[in-house]
């Protein structure tokens, strides 16, 4: 019995190294080209990296879950608002299950103005490597990954407005 359970201990171990090998070999990195979204918006909208080429674009990784998420998404919402007319927009990608969650984190914690897909099946979170809840990637207007983020404290705030107008300098 002992024996049967030390195996059971070893085949888990071995299966949660490699599920984090993996995450870890695909993760995006800084230099590289931004991986597709290819979902629709809640409105219907579809939205893709190539639709965005032009625009400085921040692709934050989220769930309603998530308490530094529902921290992080008033500074997004300000950098969306200050910065938009700029050429500058943030797509939210919510890995939640189901899509009423996403609508009751709305409810609660109030609504933002820049587009969200839902990524039940982590698609795209997948591509992104996505190594914790949230993580933002900002991409420069050629869709290159410039800037990574895996979590959110308060002062990312000011790093993340920093970054946001070094990106947006560079299309003048």
């Amino acid at each position: 019995m002992q024996n049967l359970r030390r195996r059971a201990l070893s085949l888990a171990l071995a299966a949660l190294a490699v599920a984090a090998l993996t995450t870890t070999a695909f993760a995006v990195r800084t230099g590289a080209r931004a991986p597709e979204i290819g979902l629709e918006d809640m409105s219907g909208r579809r939205i893709t990296i190539a639709s965005l080429r032009g625009k400085v674009v921040l692709v934050d990784i989220w769930a309603s879950w998530c308490e530094p998420c529902a921290a992080e998404m008033p500074v997004l919402e300000r950098l969306y608002r200050q910065h938009r007319d700029a050429g500058f927009t943030v797509v939210g990608v919510s890995v939640d299950s189901q899509r009423g969650n996403i609508d009751r984190f709305f409810q609660r914690h109030g609504r933002v103005s820049f587009p969200i897909v839902h990524d039940p099946s982590r698609r795209v979170a997948g591509a992104y490597g996505t190594p914790a809840m949230p993580s933002s990637y900002l991409i420069d207007r050629n869709g290159i990954v410039r800037y990574t983020h895996a979590g959110f404290r308060a002062s990312d705030a000011q790093v993340l407005e920093r970054e946001v107008r070094t990106l947006l300098a560079e299309g003048r």
